[in-house]
């Protein structure tokens, strides 16, 4: 498939990554922006507004034969910012994809966080975003979710201390040492995002993805993958996941009368602390013949798992 299609979120980590692939890959790409002036691209057209506007998302699927919706909340003081952006904001855009009656594929890239909806207000209103849009689209164009594990790689500010932390020999470790986490680098998930946009048929469904590694990491695997690469020793800290809850309460309290949104809350520390974020590739190969080629060891290696 070729033509145009739009994106939200494209000013992010992941979109400025997807951007150029999908111009690459022979697309027309139409994205959404918030800035005054638009982001140097000339590749692509940009529309100014953001998902609280029908009007601009109306303009960004107008004649759009495939939709990617990346933007949403990582950040909040309370449930209903996290729910006007990422279920509300979600729910707008596929009205408009709806009411415009062209496109023939939406893809909404979401997180592994949203298969466990009880841990936190971004988990939640992750998964209600998925299911809005399949309600708003039933009978519509295909609609399909991926959910990837941690993605990291340049430009990520989320992971970014934890590697200068481990370049300093040192690896703070929130929950326990038997807990696994998937990853997944930013050229992994692009990849995968390219070949659904260009598959001959839409694509259905739920799918994880990770960077393939049996079994996820365990905090240990990772401080010693990445001193085996560094070549210095990454001593672990373990970090009382106690105290980290109760520092995340006064957080909370002193973002909401600052009036910031904190990264840093009891339902992030949750989500930290789950012991099993292992994931499944299986579906997703199946349908497209995606594999992942970058694991942690490989990312260290060519220097592209952070920006020092």
């Amino acid at each position: 498939m070729s033509g145009i299609i739009a994106v939200t979120g494209a000013t992010g980590f992941i979109g400025k990554n997807l951007l150029p692939a999908l111009e690459v890959a022979g697309f027309t790409v139409r994205a959404l922006t918030r800035r005054e002036r638009n982001p140097r691209h000339p590749g692509v057209t940009w529309v100014r507004g953001d998902l609280a506007s029908p009007e601009s998302l109306t303009q960004l699927v107008d004649g759009a034969q495939a939709v990617v919706h990346l933007a949403g909340a990582v950040r909040g003081s309370s449930q209903g910012d996290f729910e006007e952006i990422n279920v509300e904001g979600a729910a707008r855009l596929a009205e408009a994809v709806r009411d415009a009656g062209v496109a023939e594929r939406v893809l909404v890239v979401s997180t592994l966080a949203a298969r466990e909806p009880e841990l936190s207000w971004y988990s939640g209103s992750k998964r209600r975003g998925e299911e809005r849009v399949r309600e708003r689209l039933e009978g519509g164009p295909s609609v399909a979710v991926f959910r990837p594990t941690a993605v990291y790689g340049p430009g990520d500010r989320e992971m970014r201390a934890v590697f200068r932390a481990m370049r300093l020999g040192l690896f703070p470790m929130l929950g326990g040492a038997s807990a696994r986490v998937s990853l997944i680098h930013v050229e992994d998930l692009v990849d995968a995002i390219v070949l659904w946009a260009s598959s001959a048929e839409p694509l259905e469904g739920t799918y994880e993805l990770h960077d393939g590694t049996p079994g996820g990491y365990t905090w240990p695997r990772i401080a010693r993958t990445t001193g085996e690469v560094w070549g210095r020793r990454v001593r672990r800290i373990p970090v009382p996941s106690g105290a980290v809850s109760v520092l995340s309460a006064l957080n909370l309290v002193v973002a909401r009368v600052i009036r910031r949104a904190p990264m840093l809350t009891p339902g992030k520390v949750r989500e930290l602390c789950h012991p099993d974020w292992r994931c499944d590739n299986t579906a997703l190969t199946a349908a497209l013949a995606w594999k992942p080629r970058v694991d942690l060891a490989d990312a260290l290696e060519r220097g592209v798992a952070y920006e020092p």
